[in-house]
């Protein structure tokens, strides 16, 4: 059969009806351990109660009004995320590239309404994935998702995470801010460490620049803080969060200091769906749970038993595996085989994994997963690295 559908995706021949938990249920019965979680957005796993009484209850009442009048659950949505982070107030959006395109805007603004409108230009860092829209395929820098999309939309520079003579060069008098991920997801599970982000927020703070986190991916629980910025003590001017914020339901918001957001003001930005009452119904849901007793802590938990597990895996097939990366339960391996052979692998034996840059796959599975369910992911890697070894051999 054709498909209608744009082939933008290279999509695995499986398709999935239901899901519970950390798992998933494809169409001809066969049962998946989802150590994907639609690449860290089903947070608290497939058909969590609390988030299908939430959604339920919502739809019943009321889906969309738009932003022409006060939507009571965003307000307080927006709320509680202030009180749980370094922000003072929050734009809602539907999406990760749509809360970066607010973070890029509002550093722009914040310069402009200063009296410095010649300070637009962001740094990021080489490795970076911000979006697939054209300013954010320009801000993340990667050629392959730049080409045949030109011309580049200007304002963007890169340099290498960690080199600081670069970074210094590269500031100048157009310069407004600074812009990167905890965790480089898409880039290869690479951890920027502590050290770097806080000489990140003093360069700043001596230049007169903005800080920008795009936690989209890192954020909400991932790596066993709210935030993963959180571990380092930095604390950014205007971060961008998505994915888990919403469990499956689009939802993205940019969150910053009154400061940061002063040029944000009536008329400037908006959004035709964003902080609808059905997505603020069910982000109120999400952090019931995720910042109710004792969440966050079973996430790390479950991400130093994740980490033991695979450091012993990798001692027992390093013609596979080489490297571990990420934090908490954000993980990745770098790969001596093809990390795409590695997913098909993974996925014959029902674990589902994802591909990063740098030949790495991800391992992002549900925050509400278990003990016993990380064990198994564990030995269904196994089963996938000796059944590619068998390939080595046999092809040897």
């Amino acid at each position: 059969m054709t498909s209608a559908l744009l082939p933008t995706y290279a999509r695995a021949p499986i398709a999935f009806e239901r899901g519970e938990g950390a798992w998933l249920v494809a169409e001809d019965g066969d049962r998946y351990l989802d150590f994907g979680a639609g690449i860290a957005v089903n947070a608290l796993g497939h058909a969590h109660p609390h988030l299908v009484e939430a959604l339920t209850a919502q739809a019943q009442k009321l889906w969309h009004t738009s932003n022409l009048f006060q939507i009571p659950e965003g307000e307080r949505l927006g709320r509680r995320l202030v009180e749980a982070t370094f922000a003072d107030v929050a734009f809602f959006a539907n999406s990760g590239a749509e809360a970066n395109e607010a973070a890029i805007k509002m550093a722009r603004k914040y310069h402009a309404v200063g009296g410095c409108p010649e300070r637009y230009r962001i740094i990021t860092f080489e490795g970076a994935f911000h979006g697939r829209t054209l300013a954010t395929i320009a801000a993340g820098g990667q050629q392959k998702y730049i080409e045949g999309f030109g011309p580049k939309v200007e304002g963007f520079d890169q340099v290498p995470v960690g080199d600081f003579a670069a970074l210094e060069a590269m500031i100048g008098p157009e310069t407004a801010a600074l812009m990167i991920e905890p965790i480089q997801g898409e880039g290869g599970l690479r951890v920027i460490p502590g050290e770097t982000l806080r000489r990140l927020r003093a360069l700043c703070d001596a230049q007169g620049l903005l800080l920008i986190m795009d936690e989209v991916q890192t954020g909400v629980g991932r790596t066993g803080k709210f935030f993963a910025h959180e571990w380092s003590g930095v604390t950014p001017d205007i971060m961008s969060a998505a994915k888990g914020i919403g469990g499956g339901f689009p939802l993205g918001v940019c969150l910053a200091t009154a400061e940061a957001a002063r040029g944000m003001t009536a008329g400037t930005h908006g959004t035709t769906f964003g902080g609808n009452p059905l997505a603020m119904a069910v982000g109120n849901a999400v952090l019931d749970v995720v910042l109710g007793d004792g969440f966050l802590a079973h996430v790390e938990r479950m991400g130093l038993l994740l980490t033991q597990k695979l450091a012993g895996l990798i001692d027992r097939h390093p013609h596979v595996f080489a490297e571990l990366r990420g934090q908490g339960l954000m993980r990745g391996l770098k790969l001596n085989v093809p990390n795409t052979e590695f997913t098909a692998a993974a996925r014959a034996r029902h674990l589902l994994v994802i591909p990063a840059g740098d030949n790495v796959i991800r391992l992002l599975p549900p925050l509400i997963v278990g003990a016993a369910e990380v064990e198994e992911a564990v030995v269904r890697l196994e089963a996938a690295a000796t059944d590619l070894e068998a390939q080595m051999r046999g092809a040897a």
